[in-house]
């Protein structure tokens, strides 16, 4: 596996279901995964290993989402690639979901968290919902909304 040989590309009707496959796999939100907003990334053999998409919302927002990576691909800088990518494509306001944990890596790209108060009504609802979730131990991770409105310098 060489990371440095992984082509970014638009996806096309036929990565549709690689792009469902590999959103099961890594466990992230499976709703809004139209192939027409994807930026994939492929192997030597024309394998799908990551995704990320910018998805709009009936609020108006924007959202960075879908980010990911085949597992045996992780940790090689194929993501940052996407997002870096998609941002280029997709410039800010935007905003992103994502477990608790990953804030750190999210920040790396000018995004940072914001208050419940400061959320649009589609992300408000997803928070409540999920850190609810957590509350129950239904789910182990708190969830974040971030949120970036400048491209990162």
């Amino acid at each position: 596996m060489d990371p440095t040989a992984v082509i970014l590309r638009l996806a096309t009707a036929t990565d549709a279901p690689d792009i469902r496959r590999l959103i099961q796999v890594v466990q992230i939100n499976p709703t809004g995964l139209s192939w027409k907003r994807f930026l994939v990334a492929v192997d030597e053999q024309g394998k799908l290993v990551a995704c990320g998409q910018v998805k709009p919302h009936n609020d108006g927002s924007r959202e960075l989402a879908s980010i990911a990576v085949d597992p045996a691909w992780q940790h090689q800088g194929i993501a940052s690639r996407i997002i870096l990518c998609l941002l280029a494509e997709n410039p800010p306001p935007l905003y992103l979901t994502c477990r608790a944990h990953l804030e750190s890596f999210y920040n790396r790209f000018g995004f940072y968290s914001i208050p419940e108060s400061a959320m649009p009504i589609y992300f408000r609802r997803i928070h409540r919902l999920a850190n609810s979730l957590h509350r129950l131990r239904i789910i182990p991770e708190a969830l974040c909304v971030m949120y970036v409105s400048s491209p990162n310098p």
